[in-house]
């Protein structure tokens, strides 16, 4: 192999991206816009969910109440209705996702002690917001009539009951809990896909759109140097390109980064060569820029982003799928990724996830070079 020959390929390379406005674009943006896109456009968080709400009692007691859902952050009383077909007509149109009515004898029945309920109305549409608006709901509710207990056993000079068992969390890793958290360190396996595989599957096809495969099938440059000239390139901006989305990620979305920064380079260039030699290995049997991109796309990008754990757990999925995830590089990158960022994880703890890592690297490098001859079919 010659230096030479590989830089010189290499350089050609880097001239046709720059000459390629649209690579030029993916390549300089792409990384910057998906981490901006998925910092402030996708959110698990639920907080703010507007409640509208018919108060029929309209005593003390029931304002006592509201202000329990006022000073909750997961709760945003917009209205106070009248009627219910004022009620109603916002959940239809979706000015509330719940409403809250507090029925005429709700006072009335705390001072006798007696058992009152609240009635909530979901808007379960969404099936996920409505789950987690109960639970809000129910939580809410929960702490407003143990205070009512307390004072009412307080004032009939009743001995207050001990205390319940009660549950005291203490959230590890992600202690606001805050979704971008969980999110933004996966789109750098989304960037690495879209600078790995869908550029490369463009190198080769596009020599043979162009008809200047033959050319360089003349020259003495060996076909491990066509490859590896023409990933270069892309393996020094995939790893530019993490890095700045990690930078991104800690300094301006403010996720916190307690690992190590050769471990994420290290895993980050084990999948950047398995990205790179899928795109290759597409390149080579496409043959065609349209079917290549639309193939990397079909096989690197999608399932990085819906069977990754990227933002779906993956435990929750089908057995079946969960299997299938088993064979996706994704995973494992994402996994390596959320650990170093969240957790610290070291190296020597990483092996299940960096191992098969190294795994699918060596193999995919090594079909990849054996799909490529320097020859006209």
């Amino acid at each position: 192999m010659s230096p030479r020959r590989l830089l010189a390929i290499a350089r050609k390379e880097t001239v046709q991206i720059f000459r390629d406005a649209r690579s030029l674009i993916i390549v300089v943006l792409m990384p910057a816009v998906l981490v901006l896109l998925f910092g402030y456009g996708v959110s698990l968080d639920l907080k703010g969910l507007p409640v509208y709400v018919l108060d029929q009692d309209g005593s003390q007691q029931s304002q006592d109440l509201l202000k329990h859902f006022q000073t909750s952050e997961y709760f945003h009383v917009a209205r106070v209705v009248t009627g219910y077909p004022e009620l109603t007509r916002a959940l239809d149109d979706g000015h509330a996702k719940m409403g809250i009515v507090i029925p005429w004898d709700f006072s009335q029945r705390l001072t006798d002690g007696r058992p009152v309920q609240v009635a909530a109305l979901v808007d379960a549409s969404d099936d996920n917001t409505a789950n987690v608006l109960i639970g809000y709901a129910q939580a809410v509710v929960q702490s407003y009539s143990a205070q009512v207990q307390v004072d009412w056993l307080g004032q009939h000079g009743l001995q207050i009951p001990p205390a319940a068992v009660s549950v005291e969390t203490r959230t590890w890793y992600n202690e606001d809990l805050e979704s971008s958290a969980f999110i933004i360190p996966g789109v750098l396996a989304l960037v690495m896909s879209v600078i790995g595989a869908f550029l490369t599957s463009l190198t080769i096809a596009r020599e043979w759109e162009r008809g200047t495969m033959e050319q360089l099938i003349s020259t003495p440059v060996t076909a491990m140097e066509i490859m590896l000239g023409k990933l270069a390139p892309y393996f020094v901006l995939g790893m530019i390109d993490t890095v700045i989305s990690a930078l991104i990620a800690i300094y301006w979305f403010h996720v916190p980064f307690r690992g190590s920064w050769v471990t994420l380079m290290a895993a980050s260039a084990m999948f950047l060569i398995v990205v790179l030699a899928m795109g290759f290995l597409i390149s080579v049997l496409a043959k065609n820029q349209f079917a290549a991109s639309q193939i990397a796309l079909l096989i690197t990008f999608l399932p990085a982003f819906l069977l990754s754990g990227f933002l779906f757990s993956i435990e929750q999925m089908p057995v079946p799928l969960q299997w299938i995830t088993r064979i996706l590089p994704a995973r494992y990158y994402v996994s390596v990724l959320k650990k170093i960022f969240l957790k610290g994880t070291p190296a020597h703890l990483l092996y299940a996830d960096l191992i098969p890592l190294a795994i699918f690297a060596f193999v995919l490098a090594l079909v990849a070079t054996r799909s490529f001859h320097k020859r006209l079919d």
